[in-house]
């Protein structure tokens, strides 16, 4: 537990997503690590998943949705913004279990709300508990089928994902994965309206589904095909400078190049001379450090966004409940929650928890007492 003080450090890390110790969302340090994604694997699974996609969305509304041909590219955050309208649905199933890595679904509000018009039979003008309970069940279960075919065709038996969860945010919000990661864009119809279903996934979870699959770049494929290009032309156009480089691991032995050859009475040697041929001189590049040229103020002034208002929730405790449950609770109800009577409640911000405290009355208002301050490296595994 820390002294309940929060630095400008741990400000900046909670506001811009990113964790203290220099770790991202990821686990990584920095950017994170460069990947070099198999497209046509992770193309190949989604056109499988495509006719269970389609499956599972008209079990689940009674409705005949068709899905056409998935497109999956790789991409990162500002890409995958440009696509997103101003608010989104989000459901967070990171994989935890024989995968690991970041994973969700996206889709536009007016998706979700035609989703659960057709599950419920009911009107709805906006975005509730609801709506995102429904949208919820439908992507657990297209997960479930997810998991079943890549353990099918795979090598790592015991997927499993974290408890999904429903988020109802501006784009710019939503904690997609770090650096570049892999975007499954599916088109759905219905009655001549197009829908999409976006599945982000990040990059370890991309690599881990890959390998799974038997899949995975070469070292070739992960050169530039530029360069690969390049190296051809230089060879086929250049015969003597290819001869120069490869005389000069013979030079760098003395400068002369020994030759056996048989003889009657034992073995003859040859020496070789130079031939007259230029060694480059091969040094290695010496990059500035970027950093050195960042003052205090570039690095970021936490004074600039102190007016910003941000959304502060105490969480009570949470539970899973089926569509059934959830459609028959009517007025006396009782819910049970996964927390214990007197245990201390989360208080979040902007969905992250930060703090733990316990209730109180103030006059005839409720209110929470701060009785812990996540330290950061709880708040790292949080992010996780």
């Amino acid at each position: 537990m820390s002294d309940g003080a929060i630095s400008q450090d741990e400000i900046d890390a909670l506001l811009s997503g990113v964790a203290i110790d220099g770790l991202n969302s990821s686990g990584h340090v920095g950017n994170g690590p460069t990947y070099h994604f198999d497209i046509t694997t992770l193309q190949n699974l989604a056109n499988d998943l495509r006719p269970k996609l389609e499956e599972n969305i008209n079990k689940t509304t009674s409705s005949n949705f068709v899905c056409e041909s998935p497109v999956v590219e790789e991409t990162n955050r500002d890409r995958v913004l440009s696509k997103l309208p101003e608010v989104v649905i989000g459901v967070v199933a990171d994989y935890n279990e024989g995968i690991k890595g970041a994973h969700l679904y996206l889709m536009a509000p007016e998706f979700a709300l035609k989703i659960f018009q057709l599950v419920s039979s009911e009107e709805a003008t906006e975005v509730d508990d609801m709506v995102l309970s429904v949208v919820s069940e439908f992507v657990a279960t297209h997960i479930s089928s997810e998991i079943t075919e890549i353990e099918s065709k795979g090598k790592v038996p015991g997927l499993a994902y974290a408890t999904p969860e429903t988020l109802n945010e501006s784009k710019a919000m939503i904690m997609l994965p770090q650096g570049d990661f892999v975007l499954a864009s599916y088109p759905l119809t219905l009655d001549g309206n197009a829908y999409t279903l976006w599945e982000c996934i990040g990059g370890d979870a991309a690599e881990g589904i890959t390998k799974a699959l038997g899949g995975g770049a070469s070292e070739a494929e992960a050169l530039n095909p530029i360069d690969l290009n390049g190296m051809a032309a230089t060879q086929a156009s250049n015969p003597a400078q290819n001869m120069g480089m490869n005389m000069a691991g013979m030079q760098q032995m003395g400068g002369m190049a020994q030759m056996q050859m048989p003889n009657m009475g034992g073995m003859a040697q040859m020496q070789m001379p130079n031939m007259g041929m230029n060694v480059p001189n091969i040094q290695q590049l010496q990059f500035p450090n970027l950093q050195a040229g960042l003052n205090a103020g570039e690095q970021g002034n936490i004074s600039l966004i102190m007016d910003v208002l941000m959304e502060m929730t105490v969480e009570l405790g949470r539970t899973k409940k089926s569509i059934k449950d959830i459609l028959g609770m009517g007025e006396g109800t009782i819910i049970e929650l996964d927390k214990l009577a007197g245990e201390p409640v989360d208080i979040l911000v902007n969905h992250k928890p930060i703090a733990k405290g316990e209730v109180v009355v103030i006059d005839e208002n409720f209110g929470v007492r701060v009785t812990e301050i996540l330290s950061p490296m709880e708040r790292v595994s949080d992010l996780k």
